[in-house]
Protein backbone atom coordinates (compact mmCIF):
# COMPACT_ATOMS: atom_id res chain seq x y z
CA UNK A 1 0.00 0.00 0.00
CA UNK A 2 1.16 3.40 -0.95
CA UNK A 3 1.73 5.69 2.22
CA UNK A 4 0.17 8.81 2.06
CA UNK A 5 3.17 11.15 3.30
CA UNK A 6 6.63 11.83 2.13
CA UNK A 7 9.76 11.68 3.16
CA UNK A 8 11.29 15.08 5.11
CA UNK A 9 14.07 16.86 5.11
CA UNK A 10 15.90 16.71 8.55
CA UNK A 11 18.63 19.83 8.71
CA UNK A 12 21.56 21.43 10.39
CA UNK A 13 20.41 25.20 12.21
CA UNK A 14 23.10 26.71 10.73
CA UNK A 15 22.41 30.12 12.72
CA UNK A 16 21.52 28.44 16.19
CA UNK A 17 24.32 26.35 15.95
CA UNK A 18 26.23 29.43 15.64
CA UNK A 19 24.66 31.14 18.06
CA UNK A 20 25.17 28.19 21.05
CA UNK A 21 27.57 25.76 21.89
CA UNK A 22 25.01 22.71 20.27
CA UNK A 23 23.97 21.61 17.22
CA UNK A 24 20.25 21.71 16.51
CA UNK A 25 18.54 19.91 14.16
CA UNK A 26 14.98 20.63 12.48
CA UNK A 27 12.97 17.66 11.38
CA UNK A 28 10.50 19.80 8.80
CA UNK A 29 7.33 18.29 9.25
CA UNK A 30 5.66 21.29 7.93
CA UNK A 31 6.63 20.03 4.44
CA UNK A 32 3.74 17.25 4.19
CA UNK A 33 1.05 17.41 1.21
CA UNK A 34 -1.14 18.15 4.32
CA UNK A 35 1.17 20.76 6.59
CA UNK A 36 1.89 18.79 9.43
CA UNK A 37 3.30 15.83 10.66
CA UNK A 38 -0.48 14.31 11.33
CA UNK A 39 -0.42 12.99 7.71
CA UNK A 40 1.88 9.94 8.80
CA UNK A 41 -0.82 8.34 11.07
CA UNK A 42 -3.51 10.18 10.12
CA UNK A 43 -2.86 8.62 6.50
CA UNK A 44 -1.93 5.11 8.23
CA UNK A 45 -5.23 5.02 9.70
CA UNK A 46 -7.62 6.38 6.84
CA UNK A 47 -5.85 3.64 4.90
CA UNK A 48 -6.52 0.94 6.87
CA UNK A 49 -10.24 1.98 7.51
CA UNK A 50 -10.58 2.20 3.59
CA UNK A 51 -8.85 -1.26 3.47
CA UNK A 52 -11.25 -2.55 5.98
CA UNK A 53 -14.18 -1.60 3.69
CA UNK A 54 -15.73 1.67 5.08
CA UNK A 55 -17.91 3.75 3.03
CA UNK A 56 -17.10 7.20 4.96
CA UNK A 57 -14.53 8.65 6.98
CA UNK A 58 -16.05 10.79 10.39
CA UNK A 59 -13.22 13.15 11.87
CA UNK A 60 -13.19 15.81 14.40
CA UNK A 61 -10.38 18.15 15.07
CA UNK A 62 -9.55 21.80 16.04
CA UNK A 63 -7.61 21.87 12.24
CA UNK A 64 -4.51 20.21 11.57
CA UNK A 65 -6.19 16.79 12.29
CA UNK A 66 -9.09 17.09 9.97
CA UNK A 67 -7.13 18.55 7.53
CA UNK A 68 -4.86 15.35 6.98
CA UNK A 69 -7.99 13.30 7.39
CA UNK A 70 -9.77 15.07 4.57
CA UNK A 71 -6.45 15.41 2.28
CA UNK A 72 -6.52 11.40 2.91
CA UNK A 73 -10.11 10.65 2.38
CA UNK A 74 -9.65 12.27 -1.31
CA UNK A 75 -6.72 10.40 -2.03
CA UNK A 76 -8.99 7.45 -1.09
CA UNK A 77 -11.73 8.56 -2.86
CA UNK A 78 -13.84 8.68 0.38
CA UNK A 79 -16.74 11.50 1.50
CA UNK A 80 -15.67 12.66 4.67
CA UNK A 81 -17.40 14.66 7.64
CA UNK A 82 -15.36 16.66 9.52
CA UNK A 83 -16.50 17.90 12.70
CA UNK A 84 -15.40 20.93 14.04
CA UNK A 85 -15.36 23.73 17.04
CA UNK A 86 -17.62 26.45 16.51
CA UNK A 87 -14.30 28.31 17.07
CA UNK A 88 -12.63 27.33 13.94
CA UNK A 89 -11.19 30.15 12.25
CA UNK A 90 -13.09 30.48 8.88
CA UNK A 91 -10.06 30.25 6.74
CA UNK A 92 -9.21 26.86 8.20
CA UNK A 93 -12.98 25.62 7.64
CA UNK A 94 -12.17 26.69 4.09
CA UNK A 95 -9.36 24.66 3.43
CA UNK A 96 -10.94 21.72 4.05
CA UNK A 97 -13.81 22.72 2.49
CA UNK A 98 -11.53 22.73 -0.57
CA UNK A 99 -10.39 19.35 -0.31
CA UNK A 100 -14.42 18.16 -0.46
CA UNK A 101 -14.82 17.89 3.45
CA UNK A 102 -18.26 18.57 4.53
CA UNK A 103 -18.22 20.63 7.81
CA UNK A 104 -20.24 19.82 10.70
CA UNK A 105 -19.67 22.97 13.96
CA UNK A 106 -20.18 21.44 17.31
CA UNK A 107 -19.10 22.88 20.70
CA UNK A 108 -16.79 24.93 21.75
CA UNK A 109 -14.11 23.08 21.88
CA UNK A 110 -12.47 20.16 20.64
CA UNK A 111 -13.66 17.37 23.24
CA UNK A 112 -17.18 18.25 22.44
CA UNK A 113 -17.25 18.61 18.87
CA UNK A 114 -15.33 14.87 19.33
CA UNK A 115 -18.57 13.53 21.07
CA UNK A 116 -20.73 14.88 18.19
CA UNK A 117 -18.83 12.99 15.62
CA UNK A 118 -18.74 10.06 17.61
CA UNK A 119 -22.29 9.77 17.94
CA UNK A 120 -22.97 11.07 13.89
CA UNK A 121 -20.51 7.89 13.35
CA UNK A 122 -22.68 5.19 15.30
CA UNK A 123 -25.79 6.73 13.74
CA UNK A 124 -24.02 6.08 9.96
CA UNK A 125 -23.40 2.55 8.45
CA UNK A 126 -20.45 2.15 7.26
CA UNK A 127 -18.66 5.47 8.62
CA UNK A 128 -15.31 4.86 10.71
CA UNK A 129 -14.10 7.48 12.93
CA UNK A 130 -10.77 8.74 12.53
CA UNK A 131 -9.97 9.80 16.07
CA UNK A 132 -7.08 12.60 16.08
CA UNK A 133 -4.45 11.45 18.12
CA UNK A 134 -5.52 8.58 20.91
CA UNK A 135 -5.25 5.36 18.19
CA UNK A 136 -2.49 2.31 17.77
CA UNK A 137 -2.39 3.04 13.98
CA UNK A 138 -1.30 6.63 14.50
CA UNK A 139 1.27 6.57 16.84
CA UNK A 140 2.74 3.60 14.38
CA UNK A 141 2.74 6.36 11.73
CA UNK A 142 4.01 8.93 13.40
CA UNK A 143 6.65 6.96 14.37
CA UNK A 144 7.94 6.63 10.60
CA UNK A 145 9.52 10.39 11.16
CA UNK A 146 12.03 9.06 13.67
CA UNK A 147 13.00 5.93 11.55
CA UNK A 148 13.30 8.48 8.53
CA UNK A 149 15.64 10.79 11.08
CA UNK A 150 18.07 7.98 12.67
CA UNK A 151 18.84 7.81 8.43
CA UNK A 152 19.61 11.60 8.47
CA UNK A 153 21.13 12.60 11.29
CA UNK A 154 23.69 11.41 14.05
CA UNK A 155 21.55 10.44 17.38
CA UNK A 156 20.85 13.47 19.41
CA UNK A 157 21.56 14.16 23.16
CA UNK A 158 17.68 15.37 23.18
CA UNK A 159 14.15 15.51 21.32
CA UNK A 160 12.50 18.49 21.39
CA UNK A 161 8.32 18.69 20.18
CA UNK A 162 5.43 20.31 21.21
CA UNK A 163 2.41 18.37 22.84
CA UNK A 164 -1.38 18.67 22.38
CA UNK A 165 -3.26 15.51 22.38
CA UNK A 166 -0.65 13.36 22.79
CA UNK A 167 -0.37 11.53 19.63
CA UNK A 168 2.88 12.95 19.01
CA UNK A 169 4.61 12.35 21.94
CA UNK A 170 3.51 8.71 21.62
CA UNK A 171 4.49 7.97 18.13
CA UNK A 172 8.18 9.54 18.52
CA UNK A 173 8.79 7.58 21.77
CA UNK A 174 7.56 4.72 19.62
CA UNK A 175 10.02 5.32 16.82
CA UNK A 176 12.80 6.11 18.90
CA UNK A 177 12.73 2.73 21.05
CA UNK A 178 12.98 1.26 17.68
CA UNK A 179 15.99 3.05 16.18
CA UNK A 180 17.72 2.73 19.59
CA UNK A 181 17.27 6.00 20.58
CA UNK A 182 15.31 4.86 23.95
CA UNK A 183 18.23 6.39 26.59
CA UNK A 184 17.48 10.13 24.64
CA UNK A 185 15.96 12.21 26.68
CA UNK A 186 12.24 14.11 25.55
CA UNK A 187 11.82 17.80 26.55
CA UNK A 188 7.56 17.97 25.73
CA UNK A 189 6.81 21.98 25.47
CA UNK A 190 3.65 23.31 25.89
CA UNK A 191 1.53 26.53 26.04
CA UNK A 192 0.51 28.06 29.26
CA UNK A 193 -3.14 27.69 29.17
CA UNK A 194 -3.23 24.43 26.89
CA UNK A 195 -0.79 22.41 29.53
CA UNK A 196 -2.64 19.15 29.62
CA UNK A 197 0.12 17.00 29.66
CA UNK A 198 2.53 19.17 32.33
CA UNK A 199 -0.98 19.12 34.74
CA UNK A 200 -0.74 14.86 34.27
CA UNK A 201 2.37 14.86 35.14
CA UNK A 202 2.03 17.08 38.48
CA UNK A 203 -0.95 14.72 39.27
CA UNK A 204 0.72 11.58 38.50
CA UNK A 205 -2.49 10.53 36.06
CA UNK A 206 -4.12 12.05 33.40
CA UNK A 207 -6.73 15.34 34.24
CA UNK A 208 -8.58 17.17 32.33
CA UNK A 209 -8.50 20.91 31.91
CA UNK A 210 -10.82 23.41 32.66
CA UNK A 211 -10.60 25.42 29.70
CA UNK A 212 -7.99 25.84 26.85
CA UNK A 213 -6.72 29.58 27.09
CA UNK A 214 -3.84 29.65 24.97
CA UNK A 215 -3.48 31.12 21.16
CA UNK A 216 -1.95 27.88 20.22
CA UNK A 217 -5.51 26.03 19.62
CA UNK A 218 -4.25 22.91 17.78
CA UNK A 219 -2.77 22.01 21.34
CA UNK A 220 -5.99 22.35 22.65
CA UNK A 221 -6.81 18.79 23.87
CA UNK A 222 -8.39 19.50 27.43
CA UNK A 223 -6.70 15.81 28.20
CA UNK A 224 -3.96 13.86 26.72
CA UNK A 225 -4.12 10.22 25.77
CA UNK A 226 -3.31 7.85 28.24
CA UNK A 227 -0.58 6.01 26.01
CA UNK A 228 1.22 9.66 26.51
CA UNK A 229 1.11 9.51 30.03
CA UNK A 230 2.11 5.39 30.35
CA UNK A 231 5.49 6.83 28.31
CA UNK A 232 6.15 9.13 30.98
CA UNK A 233 6.87 6.26 33.16
CA UNK A 234 9.15 4.35 31.33
CA UNK A 235 11.41 7.02 29.47
CA UNK A 236 12.70 10.54 30.73
CA UNK A 237 10.34 13.10 29.54
CA UNK A 238 11.01 16.60 30.51
CA UNK A 239 7.89 19.31 30.42
CA UNK A 240 8.24 22.95 29.65
CA UNK A 241 6.39 25.73 29.68
CA UNK A 242 6.43 28.68 27.38
CA UNK A 243 4.10 31.60 26.89
CA UNK A 244 1.94 32.83 23.95
CA UNK A 245 4.18 35.45 23.01
CA UNK A 246 7.41 33.32 23.29
CA UNK A 247 5.61 30.66 20.78
CA UNK A 248 4.94 33.71 18.83
CA UNK A 249 8.23 34.99 18.49
CA UNK A 250 9.59 31.82 17.39
CA UNK A 251 7.25 31.39 14.81
CA UNK A 252 8.90 34.88 13.21
CA UNK A 253 12.72 33.79 13.91
CA UNK A 254 11.90 30.40 12.55
CA UNK A 255 10.68 32.04 9.71
CA UNK A 256 13.28 34.57 9.26
CA UNK A 257 15.64 31.88 9.51
CA UNK A 258 14.68 29.01 7.24
CA UNK A 259 12.05 30.89 4.79
CA UNK A 260 9.06 29.10 6.48
CA UNK A 261 6.12 29.93 8.25
CA UNK A 262 3.99 27.54 11.13
CA UNK A 263 1.60 27.93 13.34
CA UNK A 264 1.69 28.72 17.39
CA UNK A 265 1.49 25.08 18.03
CA UNK A 266 4.97 24.46 16.56
CA UNK A 267 6.33 27.43 17.91
CA UNK A 268 5.74 26.11 21.35
CA UNK A 269 8.93 23.83 20.50
CA UNK A 270 10.57 25.74 18.53
CA UNK A 271 10.97 28.82 21.63
CA UNK A 272 13.12 25.80 23.41
CA UNK A 273 15.91 26.05 21.15
CA UNK A 274 15.20 29.98 20.08
CA UNK A 275 14.63 31.26 23.85
CA UNK A 276 14.90 28.81 26.87
CA UNK A 277 18.26 26.52 26.01
CA UNK A 278 18.96 27.27 29.42
CA UNK A 279 16.62 24.01 30.78
CA UNK A 280 18.84 21.64 28.78
CA UNK A 281 21.39 20.27 30.86
CA UNK A 282 25.07 21.65 29.64
CA UNK A 283 25.83 18.02 28.17
CA UNK A 284 23.18 18.32 25.91
CA UNK A 285 25.14 19.21 22.61
CA UNK A 286 22.82 17.84 20.00
CA UNK A 287 19.26 18.61 19.65
CA UNK A 288 16.98 17.44 17.81
CA UNK A 289 13.32 19.46 17.24
CA UNK A 290 10.69 18.35 15.44
CA UNK A 291 8.85 21.25 13.14
CA UNK A 292 5.29 19.33 13.35
CA UNK A 293 4.04 22.67 10.98
CA UNK A 294 0.31 23.17 10.93
CA UNK A 295 -2.48 25.15 8.84
CA UNK A 296 -3.11 27.25 11.90
CA UNK A 297 -0.42 29.89 9.25
CA UNK A 298 -1.29 33.86 9.38
CA UNK A 299 1.29 35.88 8.12
CA UNK A 300 0.45 38.95 10.30
CA UNK A 301 1.46 36.41 13.61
Amino acid sequence: MTQLHIQTPTILSPTLTRQSSREIWFKLENLQPSGSFKLRGIGALCQKLAHQGCTELVSSSGGNAGYSAAWAARELNLPIRVFLPVSTPQTIQQAMADLGAQLSLAGSVWDEAHAAATDYTHSRPGAALVHPFDEPEIWQGHATMIRESAAQMPQPDAVVLSVGGGGLLAGVLEGMHQVGWQNVPVWAVETEGAASYHQALAAGQPVRLEQITSIARTLGARQVCDQAFAWSQRHQIESVLVSDDDALAACKQFASEQRMLVEPACGAALSLVYHHQRVLPEQIKRVFVIVCGGIAVYPEL
